[in-house]
C-alpha cells in the first residue's frame, strides 16, 4: 500500500500519511533538513524537512506547544529554497483527542511543501487511530524519492491489556501517555505489517538506500520508559539484506546514536520538552546532551539536519536550542573512534 500527498485539506496543501524530529532554536523554530548528496551512482541532492513531537493540547488548555509548531510551520515555509517535502514524526496530540488532531491538522495545513504523517502512541490510544486515519490517512506506507525508498511505519501497537483491566478509552490513553506505565504491553511494529513490510521491500534493489521512519526506537533501549520496540530483531531481519538503511526516530525526546549489523539508528529531538537519559541501557554510539536547564523550558529540545551521502549513508547533525551544534557522521560510527570529544558549548552528559 503506497500513501500519495493529498491536497486541499485545508488552506495550505496538506498530505496525509506519515514521518518523524522538530525543534525550535535560539528563539526561532526548528526544522531538520535531510539533504541528499550528489555522487555517480548515488540518490539525486534534493532536501526535506522533519517535524516532531509537538504533543498538543487543545487551545483552551494550553498554547505553548500549539505556537512552538506554528512557529515551526513558518520556519519550513521560509526555507529557500523549499524543501522536497515535510516529515512530521509522531505525537502529534497529547491525549489523542479529535480536537488536538484537528489543531495540529490546523497548523500543519500552512506548510507549502507536500507532508507526510506518522502516528505516535499519544496520537493512537484514546479511538485506536480512528481519528487519525479520518484525517492523515494511513498509519503505514512506503514512498520512493530522487533514488531513495522510504518506509514509514505504526511502531506503537501494543497488546490489548485495557479490556482485561476494564478501562476506558481515557483510562487507556492516560496510561498509554504516561512515560512510565506498570501496566503496559511494550511497543511492537506486529507480525501482520511486518509481513507488509516484507512485501513493500521485495520491489526495492539490494543497493538501493532505505529509510525507515518509526516512532519508537527499533532497538532495544529501556523497557521500563516503553524506549523499545518488542519484535525489534525482526524488523531489523526484514532489513538486513540492503546494504544501506537508516533508521530515524522519534519517542526519547533526545540525540540518540545506535549501529546494529547495517542499520544506523538516529533519535530526533522534540519541540514539547526534552526527557533525561534512561538509567541503562543507552546505546554506547550515543554522545549524550547536556543536562537540560530546568529555567529554560525549551533547553534539550531542538532541530536538526541530516546529510544523505552518495553511498547512501547518513551524516546527522543535532542544532540544540542555546547550545553548540553536535554532528554524528556515519564514518564515525564506523571507525571505532566514536564518541569524540565534546566541542565547545557542551559541558558534558546528562544522566
Amino acid at each position: 500500500m503506497e500513501a500519495r500527498p493529498r491536497r486541499g485539506i485545508t488552506r495550505r496543501r496538506f498530505l496525509g500519511a506519515g514521518a518523524a524530529g522538530l525543534a525550535l532554536a535560539a528563539g526561532r523554530p526548528a526544522l531538520g533538513l535531510v539533504r541528499m548528496a550528489w555522487g555517480a551512482g548515488g540518490p539525486s541532492p534534493f532536501t526535506f524537512a522533519y517535524l516532531s513531537d509537538a504533543h498538543l493540547y487543545a487551545r483552551s488548555r494550553n498554547t505553548k506547544f500549539a505556537d512552538a509548531l506554528a512557529k515551526g510551520v513558518q520556519a519550513v515555509n521560509d526555507m529557500d529554497p523549499a524543501p522536497d517535502f515535510v516529515l512530521f514524526g509522531g505525537d502529534l496530540a497529547q491525549l489523542g483527542r479529535p480536537d488536538e488532531l484537528a489543531l495540529g491538522r490546523e497548523i500543519l495545513s500552512d506548510l507549502k511543501p507536500p507532508l507526510y504523517m506518522m502516528v505516535g502512541e499519544h496520537d493512537w490510544y484514546l479511538d485506536l487511530g480512528e481519528a487519525w486515519r479520518d484525517m492523515f490517512g494511513a498509519d503505514r506506507y512506503s514512498f520512493d524519492h530522487k533514488g531513495v525508498h522510504f518506509v514509514v511505519l505504526n511502531s506503537v501497537l501494543v497488546k490489548d491489556y485495557w479490556t482485561p483491566n476494564k478501562m476506558t478509552p481515557e483510562e487507556r490513553m492516560l496510561a498509554m501517555a504516561q512515560l512510565d506505565n506498570p501496566k503496559g504491553e511494550a511497543f511492537t511494529v506486529g507480525p501482520e505489517q511486518r509481513a507488509w513490510l516484507r512485501n513493500d521491500l521485495e520491489k526495492v534493489g539490494r543497493k538501493t538506500p532505505v529509510v525507515v521512519f518509526s516512532h519508537s526506537p527499533l532497538y532495544k533501549l529501556y523497557r521500563p520508559w516503553n524506549f523499545w520496540t518488542d519484535d525489534a530483531e525482526e524488523v531489523q531481519a526484514v532489513l538486513s539484506r540492503f546494504d544501506t538503511v537508516t533508521v530515524f526516530h522519534g519517542h526519547t525526546h533526545q540525540v540518540l546514536t545506535n549501529r546494529i549489523g547495517n542499520i544506523d539508528f538516529h533519535g530526533l529531538l522534540s519541540t514539547a520538552w526534552p526527557w533525561p537519559y534512561a538509567p541503562s541501557g543507552t546505546p554506547a554510539l550515543t554522545r549524550q546532551m547536556d543536562r537540560p536547564d530546568p529555567f529554560f523550558s525549551t533547553d534539550g529540545c531542538g532541530w536538526g539536519s541530516v546529510n544523505i551521502l552518495a553511498s547512501g549513508h547518513a551524516d546527522k547533525t543535532y542544532r540544540l536550542w542555546n547550545r553548540g551544534p553536535l554532528t554524528v557522521a556515519h564514518a564515525d560510527l564506523v571507525s571505532g573512534a566514536w564518541p569524540p570529544a565534546y566541542p565547545a558549548g557542551f559541558s558534558g552528559p546528562s544522566y
